[in-house]
Formats: structure tokens, C-alpha cells, sequence
């Protein structure tokens, strides 16, 4: 149980990280705003990738890993701490690897990027309720017999059938 209080999720409005000094960073010290959309800009080198992935998710991933149980951790590999003072405020953190324009591709999402499409795809489509886009009504099934009858009927009265090329 004591290891689980080491990871409860931060009240903090910020993220706080004292004396950063992975690799290039010289004893940096930040405050970043938690809940909103934070950009970490600056020229080659100044330090944004070490700030972001090797202090601030390192952290959250050796954090998240000391509250899991012995034989949990165990499993995993062992996690070293960065060079840094420390870092409050944290929440769990969830890093998505840099991939070039080329690698990516330029139609990838974050699903795609991460390899979750797949499993959000085959979620949504067992656990989800699809709904008309006209009336915004729950779609149910049908039998092939009710969808020719609606089908036939749709243009009745008004001199238009429709009508559908079937390729064989």
C-alpha cells in the first residue's frame, strides 16, 4: 500500500521540475501548467526532447513503476532515475516516440502512431451504438427483406426509384 501513495495523482495545478540536468539541460528549473496544451519550443539542441521524454516521462515511468507490487516490477525493467532535483505534480504520463514526416506517413494519428487504431476500431465497433446520421436514432438491425421493402419504397409517389449498379 505504501508504494501505491507514492503515485496519487497530483492536485497541482503544475507541473514543477527542479535542476534538470539530462544531457544538454544545465539545472533547469520550470513550472508547466497542467490541463492545458503546452508546446516546449526552441532551436535544435536547447534541450526540449531531454526536458520532455528523458526528465518529465522518465520520471512518470519510474514513478508509475514503484507503485506497482514487487512481483509487478519484477516483470519489468529497471528504471533509472533522471538527473533532476525533483518533479511534482505529475500525473501518469504516457510518452509517444518522435517519428519522422517519412516514417509516419503524412495521413498518421496519434492512434495510428501508437498502434491503438486497431484495438479502438474493433472497440467501437462490439461496444459501441451506431446512431442515423439523419435523425441521430439508434440503428438496429434489419433483415435483408425489410432493407429491399424500405429500399423499394423510398422513392414511391414521387416518379424516382432508386437504382444501383451491382458488378458481378
Amino acid at each position: 500500500m505504501a508504494n501505491r501513495e507514492k503515485f496519487l495523482v497530483s492536485q497541482s495545478k503544475n507541473i514543477f521540475v527542479k535542476g534538470a540536468r539530462e544531457n544538454n539541460l544545465n539545472n533547469l528549473t520550470v513550472s508547466i501548467p497542467r490541463g492545458k496544451l503546452v508546446g516546449v519550443t526552441g532551436v535544435s539542441g536547447s534541450g526540449k526532447s531531454s526536458l520532455v521524454f528523458d526528465v518529465i516521462a522518465a520520471e512518470g515511468h519510474r514513478k508509475y513503476v514503484e507503485s506497482l507490487s514487487t512481483k509487478a516490477r519484477q516483470a519489468l525493467e529497471k528504471v533509472s532515475k533522471p538527473d533532476v532535483d525533483y518533479v511534482e505534480g505529475l500525473s501518469p504520463v504516457l510518452s509517444i516516440e518522435q517519428l519522422s514526416a517519412r516514417s509516419a506517413g503524412p495521413r498518421s494519428t496519434v492512434a495510428t502512431a501508437t498502434e491503438i487504431a486497431d484495438y479502438a476500431r474493433l472497440l467501437w465497433a462490439t461496444a459501441g451504438i451506431p446512431h442515423c446520421p439523419k435523425d441521430g436514432s439508434p440503428v438496429t438491425r434489419r433483415s435483408l427483406d425489410l432493407c429491399v421493402e424500405e429500399l423499394m419504397n423510398q422513392g414511391s409517389g414521387t416518379g424516382k426509384a432508386p437504382w444501383w449498379q451491382v458488378d458481378v
